[in-house]
């Protein structure tokens, strides 16, 4: 048992779909974003995976709760109490002071003041001491690899649960971002709306997230096609069960005008940067990074529409939290780091 606090650092990706917590340079929390509730008294009951498994299966005396939603937080209280929840899973060790914690938390580049207020509370209410806040498109830049202090442009695509943030970086610095809230929550949206409207069938938002996971592309055609996916629910009419296979061609047509969004901003930010940059950017090419990077066949479309080739960050999920690690260890070197 420690009888001094000492201080604690940690680098928090706080996203709408996965919260990652790394400390000492490794992953220690990878846990879905979302908490279960005592509806009466307001205590939490669990936390991250076991609350995702109870998502959609409560009674009246339990709730679920996703505490961010489009990348900023929605509920202060539960986003508290998920972020000091997920503080608890690395501190295991009894100890008689807790110890003082030096944060870095990445946001969306488009969070406004009051966004960024809510996320630096909830962070020192859950015991930071000292807290930085990041942009999530240069927190990705570092995690992918890419020399962000150079005088030369780079672009990152990241795409998200609740939203894609598009940035050319250079200079240390963001030139030109725009952040949209279309990201893989809004693909999960469709793919409930397409299976209402198309085959008469209501799911549930685990269930839509498998398809697109099982069955999800960008494209209607791929080299290597994945296997239909059957899903089970209820007929909308007669309430009875059915059966119905599912192909990657249907979820492709289903995700189209969402896509089509992300490409018109990605049109949009290229608009607005300065031409040796742009210039940078087209031999470089464009970085995916996110959960939405992993989509079948997207970085193809991408680069047939944008007419610059598109490079799929090395395991995409985690470069924001890669990066935010990276930016907690040179706090002193980083100037664009918010305090």
């Amino acid at each position: 048992m420690g009888f001094f606090s000492f201080q604690q650092e940690l680098a928090i990706d706080l996203g709408t779909a996965n919260t990652i917590i790394i400390h000492n340079e490794k992953v220690v929390v990878n846990e879905p974003s979302i908490v279960a509730i005592e509806r009466h008294t307001g205590k939490l009951i669990a936390i991250g995976e076991k609350a995702r498994q109870m998502h959609g299966k409560t009674h009246e005396d339990i709730k679920t709760i996703r505490p961010l939603r489009d990348g900023v937080i929605a509920d202060f209280q539960a986003a508290e109490l998920m972020i000091r929840g997920m503080i608890k899973m690395i501190n295991t060790k009894r100890r008689l002071f807790s110890p003082s914690l030096k944060m870095v938390v990445c946001i969306p580049s488009g969070s406004t003041e009051v966004e960024r207020r809510a996320v630096r509370d909830s962070s020192e209410h859950a015991g930071g001491r000292d807290v930085y806040l990041i942009f999530e498109p240069m927190a990705a830049a570092i995690g992918i690899g890419l020399d962000v202090e150079a005088p030369e442009g780079c672009m990152v695509v990241d795409i998200g649960g609740g939203t894609t943030e598009i940035a050319v970086i250079a200079l240390g610095g963001i030139v030109c971002n725009q952040s949209i809230r279309m990201a893989g929550d809004g693909f999960t949206s469709d793919i409930q709306t397409y299976m209402r409207h198309q085959h008469n069938i209501k799911i549930g938002e685990r269930t839509a997230e498998e398809i697109k996971f099982q069955v999800g592309s960008a494209l209607p055609e791929l080299d290597d096609p994945p296997q239909d996916f059957y899903v089970r629910g209820p007929n909308l009419m007669t309430a009875l069960p059915i059966e119905i296979p599912i192909s990657y061609q249907e979820i492709g047509h289903c995700l189209d005008k969402s896509i089509s969004k992300i490409e018109t901003a990605i049109l949009s930010v290229l608009e607005q940067t300065p031409p040796e940059l742009y210039a940078d950017i087209v031999t470089k090419g464009i970085y995916l990074a996110g959960g939405g990077g992993l989509l079948r066949g997207l970085d193809r479309r991408l680069a047939e529409k944008i007419s610059i080739p598109f490079h799929v960050a090395e395991d995409p999920l985690q470069a924001v939290a890669r990066g935010t690690g990276i930016a907690l260890r040179n706090v002193d070197k980083y100037p664009f780091l918010m305090r």
